[in-house]
């Protein structure tokens, strides 16, 4: 069986697009998934300082992710620990779909450097899955608290050669 191989548009982040950001930052099972959140979701300063902080940053190469004409997430790279990582967030109503893996894709081919790491709490095997099939290794793991479970949580450290 093939998979659909869906059509993705990655393109820069307009002020716009941060409202659907934050939409999407406000579902309970995400922030748990991703566990490395603000930790008051809801909290908008919060959330329009951190991004101004990356959209303002040379550093860091960010994408807004569309499907159909709807902003569904966000794809970025920043430098961290020497290495360029790579760090995705895509709306719940579109888990499952291949979208996140064809902007995964996309990014790629436009982001060259590598080696690129990511970094993905232990049991969130839908992005692990992504990151697997894009050809990262697991090349080590970390412990962090996690602000979305309020607890120390594991996590892989990703890469792709």
């Amino acid at each position: 069986m093939t998979r659909e191989v869906l059509t993705v548009e990655l393109r820069p982040v307009e002020s716009a697009d941060l409202d659907r950001f934050f939409e999407h930052q406000q579902d309970p099972e995400a922030n748990l998934m991703a566990a490395f959140t603000a930790k008051n979701p809801a909290d908008r300063g919060v959330f329009d300082h951190h991004w101004g902080l990356i959209l303002r940053d040379p550093d860091i190469t960010v994408r807004t992710i569309e499907h159909e004409g709807k902003v569904v997430g966000s794809v970025l790279v920043y430098p961290n620990e020497g290495f360029p990582e790579i760090s995705f967030w895509t709306d719940k109503a579109y888990w499952g779909q291949g979208i996140t893996t064809s902007a995964v894709d996309a990014f790629l081919r436009e982001i060259t450097q590598r080696p690129i790491r990511a970094r993905v709490v232990t049991d969130n095997i839908g992005s692990q899955k992504v990151l697997e099939r894009r050809g990262f290794n697991v090349v080590g793991e970390a412990e962090g608290f996690a602000n979305a479970r309020a607890a120390v949580v594991k996590e892989y450290i990703m890469e792709l050669a």
